[in-house]
C-alpha cells in the first residue's frame, strides 16, 4: 500500500468519523433508543403430540432424557426437542411444572 492509497484510507476514515460524530451529537443524552422485546411465538392452544404425552409421562416417572431416549429409542438431542415443544405447549416453566399441566389436564396419569 503507497502513501496515496492510505491518505485516501484515513480520508475516509475522518469523514465517517466526523458524520458519526455530528448525528452523535445531535440525539438527547438521556434518551436511549430502545428495542422493543418480542418473544418468540408460542405454541400455545396446540395440544401435545402422542409422541411428546409419551415423553412427558416418563418425565413424570422419573427419568432423565437419556433414559427416556433409550426406552423409546430416541437421540437425547430428540427428547430434548420433544421437551422445549411441551413446555412452550403447555406454558410450563419447567419439566416439573410441565407434569403438574399435565396432570391436571389429565394428559398423563
Amino acid at each position: 500500500m503507497d502513501a496515496a492509497q492510505r491518505d485516501e484510507i484515513l480520508s475516509r476514515y475522518r469523514e465517517h468519523s466526523a458524520r458519526f460524530e455530528s448525528v452523535a451529537a445531535k440525539r438527547d443524552a438521556t434518551v436511549a433508543e430502545v428495542i422493543p422485546f418480542t418473544p418468540a411465538p408460542q405454541e400455545a392452544g396446540q395440544d401435545p403430540t402422542a409422541r411428546e404425552i409419551e415423553v412427558l409421562q416418563l418425565i413424570s416417572d422419573g427419568l432423565v432424557n437419556r433414559e427416556i431416549g433409550v426406552r423409546l429409542y430416541l437421540s437425547e438431542e430428540t427428547v430434548k426437542s420433544h421437551v422445549r415443544h411441551l413446555l412452550a405447549k403447555l406454558q410450563a416453566r419447567s419439566r416439573a411444572h410441565a407434569v403438574a399441566v399435565g396432570f391436571r389436564r389429565g394428559l398423563i396419569d
